[in-house]
């Protein structure tokens, strides 16, 4: 099944049930799907859904840290009830210890020597992560080990 099909069937669920914030989340990245077709002109792959959902969790992450900057509290709840809601549909994130052995071969490949590499390094490790990690997240695991060199 496909994320776009099981959002709408859990939208269905939320909407008999009366719950708005899921309501509303999976409405947004419903209606980004959609948007995304049209701009295409074709209709999307299990591949440019992932993307596009992932699109909107960086969305949320950085309205959250936009509102936490303006002090903002009640928006920053909301926001993170969204994200939290459209994070069940993003495959698996890696482990930490996974993570480091991905870094670590991208620099023993790339023959990276130290923090000037950070480009070579992030490109192939990129590719390999699959999507199953943070890029933010990837990259601070790269200049940390890159440091360590």
């Amino acid at each position: 099944m496909s994320i776009r099909q099981q959002m709408q069937d859990d939208l269905k669920t939320a909407m008999k049930a009366g719950d708005t914030e899921t309501r509303d989340a999976l409405r947004f990245v419903i209606s980004a799907f959609k948007y995304a077709e049209i701009d295409s002109r074709a209709e999307l792959s299990d591949e440019d859904e992932t993307k596009v959902l992932r699109h909107q969790v960086k969305q949320r992450q950085d309205s959250i840290e936009q509102f936490r900057a303006g002090n903002r509290q009640d928006l920053v709840e909301k926001e993170e009830s969204q994200l939290k809601i459209l994070e069940r549909y993003l495959p698996q994130q890696m482990s930490d210890e996974e993570l480091d052995n991905l870094v670590a071969e991208g620099i023993a490949e790339s023959g990276a020597a130290g923090p000037r590499d950070m480009g070579k390094v992030m490109g192939l490790v990129n590719k390999r992560a699959d999507g199953r990690v943070d890029g933010r997240r990837l990259s601070t695991a790269v200049k940390a080990a890159l440091a360590k060199l």
